[in-house]
């Protein structure tokens, strides 16, 4: 053999018996005393002591002869370990096959063999090595078997864990498996050959440590640095590309003729040119750590775990009580979050916040059309503000609406999808246990925000059936009110009719006739309200007129409203009975919830493009609970002649015509409600004082 190959030999299987004693000392310094631990670290000793007496071997400090009794001592112990993952697969209390038995049985009688064969054939070396050639091919062949018997008894779920290592050792002894077939059909041992085998055998040693680390029962996981194998990975893959192309480059300057060194000098430039682009992409190192740390580390999360509590969050409590603020609370759990907030869409409006977990001040609402939600909805990507701010390549031109830049502690913005349609979407502050946020968050994220959203969903369809329910059982009531207001009618013009032949008495006939043709013309004109609710067209309504008409309505209170009248120039384009309606309803709340030495303000003024109606009074005002459960529930009261549809029908008036409803309140100092409303498309701005 010469000299470079000695060397190489050398340096080769030294590698080797150091990466395998550093693979058992890992395991060994958390050990947990299974069989199977104790298998792992006698095989990956016995391949230390096998690559460390070939590398004295070919160093000549030992004697050639002692190679053959390691290499049969390493192949027995993996041997070992392979028999005994296959006893782990069958059933408990089941034996081995009658096959898998035999060849254990073979294998054992080999191994024997092999280990006394130097001694029985002293008078014959060439029938010794010949022989020690043979049993080598058939231990090979045995482990192959083996290890095509493990990988198909896993199951496909569980082959994951198992697939490493059963590629490392397929991988070994298919290359003593050419070594030893070569020696035996040429009766020599290729030289070159058996000196690279030490790095074959090294090169493997991460694919059985992967295995280990996956597989808790043999040795707990193995602490491989991610920095450490980007950095590693990285190098190896620009190691195997400069070869690529160094390979390429000789080529073209062997067949290129004239034009041979300048085209590989070209080509050279290019390939540089090219790997320092790779290597500079952010994106590409991205994906390259993300593909590290999915098939060669353990998880962070214990999914089992992270997913019943988030269950038990979600749905615990009585149904449907404050899913909202418990979905929010379940997904700031998951990354020790203090806080959270929910934004859900209504209708074709804009997304409102719906519920909060600790985070009362945040406000704020995104119209459905805005560029965020739309490349919320679109990419379906858990947003970090954080990254936002310093990371635009990664985002593009996206920027976050302003009421959120404003909220200094918001960290993650995390869209609640149902199928392909966003119905709202996460707020969460910042993390207290300083979680770095990666891919495995967002994955985490992102399955449990859909959890979380398919409960809404279904809490949003229960409500509505509910309220379906109620008002179909209004509308038969109200049926009902109809015919038995026509019958009324109908008997008080009878009796007016027949009052008329009883004038013996004007007074009382007088105060009769004037009584009765008073409740006739109530009874009719509720009769006609009731015909014509809801075929009543838009039209554009002066403010002012719908204002005073409310207020007017009131005076029956001995408390007087005050009024600010706006322009009659600022119009706005509804059904005028029926916003008169609404809008006396919350008059007439805040006159009753104001005592007598208090004050009620209504008021009307244009602010952008919107109509402006504030009602504020000085009352007992709301707790921030009864307005986010109550206030705008139907048929929830708090008056016990009440039937609690006049806040509810005042929402969905102003949703209607494209406005909404805010309300500020708090016990003991008041209640502010401020109603917006679109400005009439045909109105001059330029009146509008």
């Amino acid at each position: 053999m010469a000299p470079t190959l000695f060397l190489l030999a050398v340096v080769g299987y030294g590698l080797a018996a150091a990466a395998y004693l550093g693979l058992a000392g890992l395991i060994v310094a958390s050990w947990r005393r299974r069989p199977q631990g104790r298998l792992l670290v006698l095989a990956a000793v016995l391949t230390a002591v096998w690559a460390g007496v070939s590398a004295f071997a070919a160093w000549g400090v030992l004697p050639a002869m002692l190679q053959l009794p390691a290499e049969v001592a390493r192949n027995a112990a993996w041997l070992a370990l392979l028999f005994y993952i296959l006893r782990l697969r069958l059933p408990k209390g089941a034996v081995l096959p009658v096959s898998l038995r035999f060849l254990g049985g073979f294998a054992m009688l080999l191994t024997g063999g092999l280990l006394l064969l130097p001694f029985v054939t002293t008078g014959a070396p060439a029938f010794s090595e010949w022989a020690a050639g043979i049993g080598l091919v058939l231990q090979t062949v045995i482990c192959l078997v083996l290890i095509e018997q493990v990988y198909r008894s896993t199951r496909p779920q569980d082959r994951w864990a198992i697939k490493f290592l059963c590629l490392g050792l397929g991988a070994l002894f298919v290359y003593d498996f050419y070594l030893y077939v070569n020696a035996a059909l040429f009766l020599t041992m290729d030289a070159r050959v058996w000196a690279a085998r030490g790095y074959a055998a090294a090169l493997v040693t991460p694919l059985i440590a992967v295995s280990a680390a996956r597989n808790p029962e043999w040795a707990a996981p193995v602490g491989l640095s991610r920095s450490m194998a980007f950095h590693t990975a990285s190098l190896l893959a620009t190691g195997i590309y400069l070869l690529l192309m160094a390979g390429a480059g000789y080529y073209i300057r062997l067949f290129g003729g004239e034009w041979g060194d300048v085209v590989q000098t070209v080509f050279v430039f290019a390939a540089a040119l090219l790997l320092v682009l790779l290597l500079v992409s952010g994106t590409l190192r991205a994906r390259l750590r993300v593909f590290l740390s999915k098939h060669f580390f353990s998880y962070r999360y214990d999914y089992r775990e992270e997913w019943l509590k988030f269950t038990r969050t979600l749905t615990e409590g009585k149904p449907g009580e404050q899913l909202c603020e418990r979905a929010v609370e379940a997904l700031a759990r998951l990354l020790e979050s203090p806080g959270g907030a929910l934004w859900m869409r209504e209708g074709d409006l804009a997304y409102q916040r719906a519920s909060h977990w600790n985070w009362g001040d945040i406000q704020g609402s995104e119209p459905a059309d805005s560029p965020f939600v739309q490349w919320l909805a679109d990419k379906q990507w858990v947003v970090d503000l954080d990254e936002l701010d310093r990371r635009h390549d990664l985002y593009g031109d996206l920027q976050a609406p302003t009421w959120l830049r404003q909220a200094s502690d918001a960290w993650l913005v995390v869209p609640l999808m149902l199928h392909d349609e966003m119905m709202g979407f996460v707020v969460l502050k910042h993390s207290l246990a300083k979680v770095t946020f990666n891919w495995e968050v967002s994955d985490l994220l992102k399955v449990a925000a859909r959890q979380a959203a398919a409960h809404l969903s279904q809490m949003r369809a229960s409500n509505a059936l509910i309220v379906a329910r109620q008002f179909e059982s209004f509308n038969r009531t109200t049926t009902f009110v109809i015919h038995d207001l026509k019958n009324l009618v109908a008997q008080l013009s009878l009796l007016l009719a027949n009052a008329e032949k009883h004038k013996h008495k004007p007074e009382f006939q007088a105060d009769m006739l004037e009584t009765v043709e008073s409740a006739v013309a109530r009874m009719n004109k509720v009769l006609a309200q009731l015909r014509r609710s809801g075929n009543e067209a838009l039209e554009a309504v002066p403010l002012a007129d719908i204002l005073a008409d409310a207020v007017a309505s009131k005076q029956a209170f001995k408390l007087k409203p005050t009024l600010e009248l706006p322009p009659a120039s600022l119009r706005v384009r509804a059904e005028r009975e029926r916003l008169t309606r609404a809008v006396g309803h919350l008059v007439q709340n805040a006159l009753e919830a104001t005592p007598a030495d208090g004050s009620v303000l209504v008021r009307g003024y244009a602010e952008g493009s919107s109509a402006i109606i504030e009602i504020v009074d000085t009352g007992c005002g709301m707790d921030d609970e009864f307005i986010r459960t109550r206030l705008f529930q139907p048929f929830d009261s708090t008056k016990g002649a009440g039937m609690g549809i006049g806040a509810y029908e005042c929402r969905e008036t102003l949703r209607a015509l494209g406005g909404n409803i805010e309300v500020e309140s708090a016990p003991g100092r008041g209640t502010r409600f401020r109603l917006s409303l679109p400005l009439d498309d045909n109105a001059q701005r330029g009146d509008i004082a």
